[in-house]
């Protein structure tokens, strides 16, 4: 979670003010469109580019400030959109991807009513000391530092009044916005968008972020599938002083992953995050089935020994056992180039249907994987994501690629954050090896 602002005043709450402000931002998106088709034939092949890329920008950032005066649910499922590169280009993407730092925190005497209400007494008489700024706030909620009565240090996740009021209505009012991006997908990107499966996914994934009694499953979870690895720290969550809308967990010192990041930091500690990062997501996705999928730097700690702590397992995707298997398999058949195989793996997974001929997707994972795939030491930053991302994106649109199955939106998400990680580290390893020893 980012650092907090300025503390802002409770969620804009009541269906008839949601409905009108997302009805009014759906029928803006596509009025921008509207009059941008109407005055595209008056201009030329690279005007009416230069136009329509304008055009998304411009979405994006009605969106954007759509998102910040609504907040709650609505801003959440704004975050999740910002990872469906298949609606919007990149340059309206990184517009979205913004919302996730502009969260201010809620006055505390909103904070204070919610604990009260989950726990049954105040945050003064439930613990020795309760900090009343917070110190990360996101979109759901925000987490104050605490301490308990026996004076062990502990942070507390409470989720904001009302947000979950207002799920029900947001989804339904994503639903128009969603029916705006597939006409813009059909008629300016020509890609087909199957709004229907990017809606579910939207929905499952909220209303399990919603949930802290599934977090605290979450967590659990990641400490049984982890417990043999001695360089992984996953929080404690102390059940009495948690519920469905606040979470007690034990507090964890350490380095945030944006530090580590920064210039000047001895090459030797960012190499072994380099690696330690690059295993425990592989982890996850090969052997787990079972994937934290918000990379936010906020969401990561290194500690001083050093060991690498997962914080905020709000964002969790489980993948069924079916799908762990094809992703195995297909990182399998991708190093040994095996074509028959990676066909069979991507209808599995349900990028392509029987029959399809599989030859441009391969050719896409062999870019995508490109430093996984050369048997040598390999910088990251020869890596150019932004060249070839176009080079996939032409491929994708020449050979009439629209099919995203749902669990890969949150696998992506995973994986760009990966990538970033690894430019900024700038470790110079054999990737190729390190990755032949995930499988």
């Amino acid at each position: 979670m980012p650092a907090p602002r300025k503390p802002t005043a409770p969620l804009a709450r009541g269906r008839a003010k949601r409905v009108f402000k997302v009805g009014e931002l759906a029928t803006s998106v596509g009025s921008a469109y509207l009059w941008e088709a109407l005055k595209s034939p008056f201009r030329s092949a690279d005007g009416r580019k230069q136009a329509l890329l304008d055009t998304h920008i411009r979405t994006a950032v009605r969106i954007v400030e759509s998102s910040k005066e609504l907040k709650g649910a609505f801003m959440k499922l704004v975050q999740m959109l910002s990872m469906r590169d298949d609606i919007l280009p990149g340059e309206a993407l990184r517009v979205l991807s913004v919302v996730q730092s502009q969260v201010p925190p809620m006055a505390y005497g909103e904070i204070r009513t919610q604990v009260k209400r989950e726990l049954g007494r105040t945050p003064e008489q439930l613990f020795r000391r309760f900090d009343e700024d917070a110190f990360a706030a996101a979109s759901l909620g925000q987490v104050h530092r605490a301490v308990l009565k026996n004076g062990t240090e502990v942070v507390v996740k409470v989720q904001y009044p009302g947000v979950d009021e207002t799920v029900e209505q947001d989804l339904s009012n994503l639903k128009a916005l969603l029916q705006v991006f597939t006409l813009i997908g059909r008629d300016v990107m020509q890609q087909k968008i199957d709004n229907r499966e990017v809606y579910q996914e939207l929905e499952e994934r909220l209303h399990e972020e919603l949930d802290y009694v599934q977090e605290a499953k979450n967590i659990a979870l990641f400490q049984r599938l982890f417990r043999d690895d001695p360089e992984v720290v996953i929080p404690e969550v102390y059940p009495e002083l948690s519920s469905r809308r606040v979470l007690t967990m034990s507090r964890i010192d350490g380095y945030p992953l944006a530090d580590i990041l920064k210039p000047g930091i001895d090459q030797s500690l960012k190499d072994w995050l380099a690696l330690k990062y690059f295993r425990v997501t592989w982890r996850q996705i090969f052997e787990f089935g079972t994937l934290h999928t918000d990379p936010h730097p906020g969401n990561y700690l290194v500690t001083f020994h050093p060991k690498l702590a997962l914080l905020d397992f709000g964002s969790v995707r489980v993948f069924p056992e079916e799908i762990r298997k094809a992703y195995h398999g297909l990182a399998v058949a991708l190093l040994k180039d095996d074509a028959r195989a990676l066909q069979r793996c991507l209808v599995r997974l349900g990028f392509l249907d029987s029959g399809d001929d599989a030859q441009a997707m391969i050719d896409i994972l062999r870019l995508v994987f490109e430093p996984m795939l050369v048997d040598r030491d390999y910088d990251p930053r020869e890596y150019d994501s932004l060249e070839r991302g176009m080079e996939v994106a032409q491929i994708g649109l020449e050979h009439r690629l629209f099919k995203a199955p749902g669990h890969r939106v949150f696998l992506l998400r995973a994986l760009i954050g990966l990538d970033s990680y690894l430019k900024q580290l700038g470790t110079v390893a054999n990737w190729h090896r390190v990755f032949k020893g995930c499988l």
